[in-house]
């Protein structure tokens, strides 16, 4: 079905980079659309009066600061509307406030070179990647739309109404000036709507969001719009849903307009242009929103909306924005159904977050029943208790890393530095060598979560005070502290299970070939690993085909798998951080399966230096060698939900498995398999090596072909060689 006009499609894909000059999607913010009006400031002349600005405010309160500088921002910036889009234009996205965060992080961090100097020593040699996280927010998206954004602010401002000291009113002052540069920034852009071409629709939109809540499923779509871009642009916090799920969020808006008599197809194209808005914004990770779960009296809140996003998503193509499904064993087949063939025909982002565990997870920190059953999926797929919880990630640890400080009695070879303590190099047992490895991992977990408590925590409201997140967030209101960081119920943190599968695998590569099979020294091994394998292929490919790899069902194998995962959320698991709130971890690489693979050298399981680690919950490339079935034992012998920040498995899937309404089937009792088995996020991906090999030969036949990474999918085109080399080697083992 087609939603948009070409000329349409046109304007959007170049409303915020030009499509075909180079484009680098990290740095996304960095572009620009074509043809904006001069009608406000370009970004050299926003930078040079934007610092001139803040040196007039830097001696305020920084809420008070920023937002002043904020609402300089708003008042300058080029503005547009257009005959082809229903969705306003802002030119200056690019993150202008980020000097002034650069500025405080320096003065925060003053006097904490001791824990600078391990961040970077961690960060740089691959063993634990550190910074203070300022992009894993869900704004309570029900206070905006049943408030409106000027009703944000009079709530704001009946809160400041009361005694309060000076950093309390600071806050709240920071708080009230932001929502009025938003308020004073949707006049401005009633006005150009009302004196330029725009989209039948848009201008009264935009005149019903100056005057409260949003009235039409357009007003609800455009104020998401206008959040996600003003918080995570102008802001500096990434707006990580779209809705609470998005569904839900809008279905009284659709039933309220149906009544109305709007007919369905303009609802849908609506919400097409909505979705295509992040399609062309181009955000390497995706953005996310989810459909479905259960409300709190048990009902399946899968709706008419629900099918209607999907249906949408689907005509349009999109694999950008990416999809979270919350299901259970009530979530319609026939809607299952219609995510899987977009899956299999190589479409779309999905994944399957399963509730059950998720409940399970929420509750393990301390969540009601009915705030489990009720949470969020933030992110690629974790948890939060909606519109009452905050969670920072503060380091990806990598658990390969601590295999070869235990080999090399705590030294690292690769940044020549010794990362650890001086542990025995030739302990007698296997038992002893896994004592020192867990020695070494306990470490770096501690000294990380350490980092976050004593230098990140203290530093969140100060680096970066979150206005926008704060105004929807109740708590923070009436405590009158910042909502990021202390204003929510759940103030918590997060710490990362890296390379997991890889490092199971180099442990049991060490105990079959050393302890077990005496094929080689302790010594020998190190040295063999020094040099890259050079001169020792015949060892390594032993190791290569070791029996013992995780992924494959061997009891051996799994029982240690579950050893270590329980040594890491037993260790991380309720912690204290420095924000009232608890350590959560979750099993999650994000892109640290390749950098951090990229830092490494080689590691006993027989992988080489440089070469990308395991991921998520999931095998290392190509080692999962019996079948899906026996993937899905293996993860489930871990206990996922003790991962309450969350844990995902990827599965691959050969075409000829998942054909026609039997491999829908296939598909579906698959995920059931996982999530009576207390699974909680699962992947597909579904494609054969022959077509990878084609696709990688004759990239200009599969520019469409994505592949699903990690939270999120990737254009095949758009990967590294290296990179898409794993990728069939991943499908050459697909029995």
């Amino acid at each position: 079905m087609q939603y948009l006009e070409n000329a349409d499609i046109y304007y959007l894909e170049h409303k915020y980079h030009h499509p075909d000059a180079p484009f680098n999607p990290f740095r996304r913010y960095f572009y620009h659309g074509v043809d904006y009006p001069d009608n406000g400031l370009d970004d050299g002349q926003m930078e040079q009066k934007l610092k001139e600005r803040f040196v007039q405010v830097a001696d305020l309160p920084h809420p008070v600061a920023k937002a002043k500088c904020f609402a300089f921002v708003l008042e300058n910036m080029r503005i547009d509307v257009s005959p082809h889009d229903y969705f306003v234009g802002l030119y200056n996205w690019g993150r202008p406030l980020r000097f002034i965060m650069e500025e405080w992080k320096a003065e925060a961090f003053r006097g904490q070179e001791r824990y600078g100097q391990l961040v970077k020593q961690y960060t740089a040699s691959g063993t634990c990647a550190l910074w203070p996280d300022f992009d894993h927010v869900i704004p309570d998206w029900g206070s905006l739309l049943t408030l409106g954004f000027p009703g944000l602010t009079r709530r704001a401002e009946a809160f400041r109404n009361r005694a309060l000291t000076p950093e309390q009113d600071a806050f709240l002052e920071g708080v009230v000036l932001a929502y009025r540069a938003i308020e004073g920034l949707l006049a401005r852009l009633a006005v150009w709507a009302e004196t330029h071409e725009a989209k039948a629709g848009v201008a009264q939109s935009l005149r019903n969001l100056c005057a409260g809540a949003p009235q039409t499923t357009l007003d609800a779509l455009q104020a998401i719009y206008l959040f996600f871009m003003l918080c995570e642009h102008v802001d500096n916090y990434q707006t990580r849903s779209l809705g609470n799920g998005l569904d839900e969020t809008l279905r009284p808006f659709l039933e309220r307009d149906l009544a109305k008599g709007i007919p369905q197809r303009q609802l849908e194209t609506w919400i097409a242009y909505f979705l295509k808005q992040f399609d062309a914004i181009g955000n390497y990770w995706g953005h996310p929103l989810y459909l479905g779960g259960t409300d709190k009296a048990g009902n399946c809140l899968v709706s008419h909306a629900s099918y209607t996003i999907l249906r949408v998503h689907e005509a349009l193509g999109l694999y950008n924005p990416k999809i979270q499904l919350k299901v259970s064993r009530d979530t319609p087949k026939d809607f299952l159904h219609m995510a899987f063939r977009r899956i299999r025909d190589g479409g779309g982002s999905f994944v399957f977050c399963c509730e059950p565990a998720y409940r399970a997870a929420v509750r393990s920190y301390g969540a009601t029943e009915e705030e489990a059953v009720t949470c969020e999926i933030s992110g690629c797929y974790e948890t939060r208790v909606r519109g009452n919880e905050s969670s920072t990630v503060v380091g990806y640890v990598n658990a390969l890393k601590p295999v070869l400080l235990a080999l090399r009695g705590g030294f690292d070879l690769d940044s020549g530095a010794q990362l650890g303590p001086e542990t025995d190099r030739a302990p007698a047992t296997f038992e002893a060598f896994l004592q020192s490895y867990l020695t070494h991992w306990a470490l770096i977990m501690d000294n990380a979560m350490e980092i976050g408590t004593n230098m990140y925590d203290p530093a969140l409201a100060v680096v970066n005070p979150s206005l926008m997140y704060s105004g929807t967030v109740v708590g923070a209101l009436e405590k009158a502290v910042d909502g990021y960081a202390y204003g929510c119920k759940y103030n918590n943190s997060s710490l990362l299970n890296c390379g997991f599968a890889s490092a199971v695998d180099a442990l049991m590569a060490v105990k079959t070939l050393v302890y077990d099979q005496k094929a080689v020294t302790l010594q020998d091994l190190e040295q063999a690993l020094a040099q890259n394998w050079e001169g020792a292929e015949a060892l390594r490919a032993r190791a290569l085909a070791c029996p013992h790899k995780y992924g494959n069902a061997d009891p051996e194998t799994d029982k240690l798998a579950k050893r270590l995962s329980d040594f890491f959320t037993d260790r991380v698991n309720g912690r204290p951080n420095g924000r009232g709130g608890v350590y959560k971890a979750m099993l999650h690489s994000a892109r640290m399966f390749v950098v951090q693979g990229s830092k490494l050298g080689a590691t006993p399981d027989g992988r080489k230096a440089g070469q990308e680690e395991s991921k998520n919950a999931s095998p290392s490339v190509g080692m999962d060698r019996r079948g899906v079935t026996a993937l899905i034992r293996s993860a489930l012998s871990l206990d996922m939900a003790k991962y309450p920040e969350s844990s995902c498995l990827d599965l691959m899937l050969h075409p000829s498995a998942v054909e026609g309404e039997a491999g829908l089937e296939v598909m579906t009792s698959l995920l059931y398999t996982f999530m009576d088995g207390g699974g909680m996020a699962l992947q597909f991906n579904v494609f054969s090596a022959e077509t990878l090999r084609d696709a990688q030969e004759n990239p200009e036949k599969y520019r469409n072909l994505q592949v699903r990474v990690c939270g999120w999918n990737v254009l095949w085109n758009n990967m590294s060689r290296d990179e898409q080399n794993a990728y069939i080697r991943r499908a050459e083992a697909i029995c």
